[in-house]
């Protein structure tokens, strides 16, 4: 079984975004019972309390427009360093995630830290909704990415 986890900073909107669509990919792909994927924060700006935020509306409504199932009761859960024995893959979304998985898990021995984009053709950073507040564009980075995530890890 292949253990992916998928990291943003808040766990709200890409990283939960990107958990669905690969977990989607997976199904129809019938390989369902051949991976375990999760999501996580780097940062604590969604959880109080122990406590984290449900997926961020917008990205609920564009998972709904784009056919992606979702759990609605899904919440933000931050990264810890004991998770780099848990999963085999960790897949930031862009530069800035990379640093701060890496200063959460410590030396990447076994090369798990990986970025999103960087198993595409073109590269780059996934764009953040967050800012942009283009939901569109967020969606298509993160497919783009699951999907030549996929073919990579199923060839």
């Amino acid at each position: 079984m292949k253990r992916i986890c998928f990291v943003c900073h808040g766990n709200i909107c890409r990283s939960p975004m990107a958990e669905f669509i690969m977990k989607k990919l997976v199904k129809d792909a019938g390989l369902e019972g051949e991976f375990y994927i999760v999501s996580r924060a780097t940062h604590t700006d969604e959880i109080w309390n122990g406590e984290g935020s449900h997926i961020y509306p917008p990205a609920q409504a564009q998972m709904n427009k784009k056919g992606i199932p979702f759990d609605s009761e899904k919440r933000a859960t931050l990264l810890e360093k004991s998770d780099y024995n848990k999963y085999d893959l960790f897949i930031g979304m862009d530069r800035e995630n990379m640093r701060c998985m890496q200063k959460i898990l410590g030396a990447d021995k076994e090369n798990k830290i990986k970025k999103l984009l960087d198993y595409t053709e073109r590269g780059g950073n996934v764009s953040d909704p967050w800012y942009t507040r283009n939901f569109d564009e967020a969606y298509s980075d993160i497919l783009c990415g699951c999907t030549a995530l996929l073919g990579y890890l199923t060839n």
